[in-house]
């Protein structure tokens, strides 16, 4: 119980501490006119007000993610706090709020665009493939899952609710944000946030009460719990696995989306750094829940050996804690979770291919044009399972995020600031991605090496291109 409590009061006090301080680093000035109003075009480039921008924001940066990361990653046992919290203070709220600035400072910007105003244009034509293969990945995966799950519970073909939801798709990434996302996403967010708060109070009222044990931090905890530990160590695997509620590269692309729609640079700080703090606090609740539920990390492996996947581990809380009501919430937030994500994840490629391209997305037949290729593609992944796909996703989403620090860290070096905020951080997932690389099983994406070899090898790795940057730095600094 006080692990988790001091968690949860740690993420809200590094949100008025470290995002203030990031908020008056980077200098966010609401003087400044905004993209919303000086490119104005009513279909991306359109002011929202700005409680709704942090409800889409959450939402697009959220999806299932702090929910099912945290489950897997409460596997491992309490030294998941520590990566939730320090990793969500200091990486991705930052690295969220800062992708978000650059491109509201750069006319709205894409990622790849942002990226390489700061590292050059080949680095920016990698970007749009990698990060148009990651989002089409994304966007492929949260359409078999939902359509699966109501096809399960309708009880019906799942053929016809892939129609539906690519449908939905086509329709929410072509029209005004304003129209479909800005309308609905409230009331998602109403029941995701719904869920994460009657989880969390009943936690606090079992764990009060004694009918719950809260496994705390310490010293004697602070180990792996995971099966297969030795295949699946907290250096890195955790790392990568407990992404959407640390740090994930794909917010990177979801929050240029927002920052076409912002009126003021004042709001950076409650919409981009906030609602990854909300998503942290998010994963908190779900990896105490689900260590609660089934007496500690040990029993949690147990019901992972036997079967249970988060979906089925979502499903028992919710049930158990939360009774029919519960279940309902469950499986709206199961159901409507992804797709929240999967429409933003074409919208923003949509709006990628379209920058890349310069190709005005004012006139709807410009739009329909770049989205007819990526559905037509993106139907084709469909028949790659879900777990295939979503192997891939997580170590994309992290390799994209050090990409995104390294730019930030490039950002700051350019106009004579300290860039130590962000390329420690880039230095510690570069090392981070190395290593999962070298020694991930070959079914997770990786070379099945030894541990020493990966941590020698991403020690070396993160070493060099740290040294490589000091230089552009230093010579940044003499100009």
């Amino acid at each position: 119980m006080i692990t988790f409590l001091i968690a949860i009061a740690a993420l809200v006090l590094g949100y008025f501490l470290y995002g203030k301080f990031i908020d008056t680093y980077f200098g966010a000035d609401r003087n400044r006119k905004t993209p919303a109003i000086s490119q104005a075009d009513g279909i991306d480039y359109k002011v929202l007000s700005p409680w709704r921008i942090f409800i889409i924001q959450f939402l697009n940066i959220a999806g299932l993610g702090p929910i099912f990361g945290a489950v897997l990653g409460a596997a491992y046992g309490p030294v998941a706090y520590v990566w939730i919290v320090l990793g969500c203070i200091f990486m991705g709220a930052a690295h969220d709020y800062m992708s978000g600035m650059l491109s509201i400072r750069n006319g709205g910007k894409s990622l790849p665009d942002i990226v390489g105003q700061y590292l050059g244009k080949n680095v920016r034509r990698l970007m749009v493939f990698f990060t148009g293969i990651l989002l089409m990945a994304v966007g492929a995966s949260f359409v078999n899952g939902p359509a699966g799950l109501l096809a399960n519970l309708t009880d019906s073909n799942m053929q016809i609710w892939l129609y539906v939801v690519f449908g939905y798709y086509i329709i929410a990434t072509m029209l005004p944000i304003d129209k479909i996302i800005g309308k609905i996403y409230p009331f998602m967010g109403a029941a995701l946030l719904f869920m994460a708060v009657g989880i969390g109070i009943m936690l606090l009222i079992k764990g009060f009460s004694g009918e719950v044990q809260m496994v705390e931090l310490t010293a004697e905890t602070f180990r792996n719990y995971r099966n297969n530990a030795s295949e699946y160590m907290i250096i890195p695997t955790l790392f990568i696995v407990i992404s959407c509620g640390a740090i994930s590269g794909f917010h990177a692309t979801q929050s240029p989306m927002m920052a076409r729609c912002m009126s003021n640079e004042k709001y950076g700080r409650p919409i981009f750094y906030g609602a990854m703090i909300a998503e942290g606090i998010v994963a908190c609740i779900w990896a105490t829940a689900a260590m609660a539920f089934f007496n500690g990390p040990e029993g949690l492996n147990l019901a992972n050996a036997d079967g249970a996947t988060p979906a089925i581990i979502v499903d028992k809380i919710c049930n158990s804690w939360l009774g029919s009501a519960g279940a309902v919430i469950a499986i709206i937030g199961v159901v409507v979770c992804p797709i929240t994500s999967g429409d933003t994840a074409f919208r923003s490629l949509r709006l990628i291919f379209a920058d890349a391209l310069n190709y005005d997305q004012k006139p709807i037949k410009n739009r329909l044009l770049i989205c007819i290729p990526i559905f037509v593609l993106a139907y084709i992944l469909c028949n790659v399972s879900f777990s295939t796909l979503w192997n891939y996703v997580g170590i994309g989403n992290q390799v994209l995020a050090t990409i995104t620090l390294w730019t930030c860290a490039t950002y700051f070096a350019s106009v004579n600031k300290s860039h130590w905020l962000m390329s420690l951080p880039a230095t510690f997932l570069t090392f981070i991605c190395t290593c999962f690389f070298l020694v991930a099983p070959v079914k997770d994406g990786g070379l099945n090496l030894s541990p020493e070899i990966g941590y020698i090898a991403g020690g070396v790795v993160a070493a060099t291109i740290l040294a490589i940057f000091l230089r552009y730095a230093t010579r940044q600094g003499s100009r």
